[in-house]
């Protein structure tokens, strides 16, 4: 996402193509994962673990794109719904449709919890939505001694209005997660962790419409711009987060049969 690995700049209209293009291409992806109308690719060495790109894909009935488009830009109501998220705020607004972040997660146990800060961009077009990102530094967030800092090298969302009423969002992510990883850890991200989360999502999108009504119905910043109350960030004030300049953690030892019972539901 980052041109030349070092300005930070604000992604325009041929990186969400050249997104677009990544979440509906199969070639070069490995279907990992095809169940309940939920299909998860990868792409990357597997027994290298190293930073793999995984693709996950949901048809959502009874959710409309722009209820789904909502739900993901709507930081109040994922605290309802995203159990992994420790803690998540906007830092600041960049452009109207551009902003920078922090969200911290539970890992599975026994593994450190991570946490990112980036630069985030979203582009309604017509019926179909996305919303992508990728990691920066920001001076007053710097890596925290609690959280290992990952880093998103290119994260996000394709929603496509499927019908009336139906949508089906993807979820592309490659991220370095700082830290060497168990092979276990990266079968368990396709097989379970990236299943449950979508189906969490878009549990998310059948309950917000009712959510929303009790909450603030007409607050929509990522729809109404004139609402965005956030301090300006300028972009000198940002730099691309390399991966190399962060601590880099040993976790290969880490047993499986530690992780809770959680962590197994798909």
């Amino acid at each position: 996402m980052s041109r030349g690995g070092e300005m930070v700049y604000i992604p325009d209209d041929s990186d969400f193509s050249s997104f677009r293009a990544q979440c509906e291409s199969l070639e070069g992806w490995h279907c990992r994962y095809n169940k309940a109308g939920v299909t998860v690719w990868s792409q990357g060495q597997e027994e290298s673990c190293s930073v793999q790109k995984i693709k996950t894909r949901i048809s959502c009935k009874d959710v409309p794109a722009e209820t789904l488009y909502d739900v993901l830009h709507d930081t109040s109501y994922r605290k309802k719904w995203d159990s992994n998220m420790i803690e998540t705020h906007d830092i600041g607004r960049l452009t109207v449709n551009a902003d920078v972040g922090y969200y911290s997660w539970k890992c599975p146990s026994p593994l450190k919890n991570r946490d990112f800060v980036t630069l985030r961009s979203w582009l309604p077009l017509g019926n179909d939505y996305m919303i992508i990102n990728y990691s920066v530094k920001h001076p007053k967030y710097p890596p925290r001694k609690d959280f290992v800092r990952a880093v998103s090298l290119q994260t996000g969302y394709l929603i496509q209005a499927n019908g009336a009423g139906a949508c089906v969002l993807y979820y592309l992510t490659q991220v370095d997660p700082r830290g060497s990883l168990p092979k276990w850890v990266v079968n368990r991200v396709s097989q379970f962790v990236a299943p449950k989360a979508m189906k969490k999502i878009y549990k998310a999108g059948l309950k917000y419409p009712e959510w929303k009504r009790k909450h603030d119905p007409e607050y929509k910043p990522w729809v109404y711009p004139e609402q965005n109350t956030l301090p300006s960030v300028s972009l000198a004030e940002l730099s691309v987060q390399h991966a190399d300049s962060l601590e880099n953690i040993d976790e290969t030892g880490l047993p499986e049969e530690h992780l809770s019972a959680s962590d197994h539901e798909a």
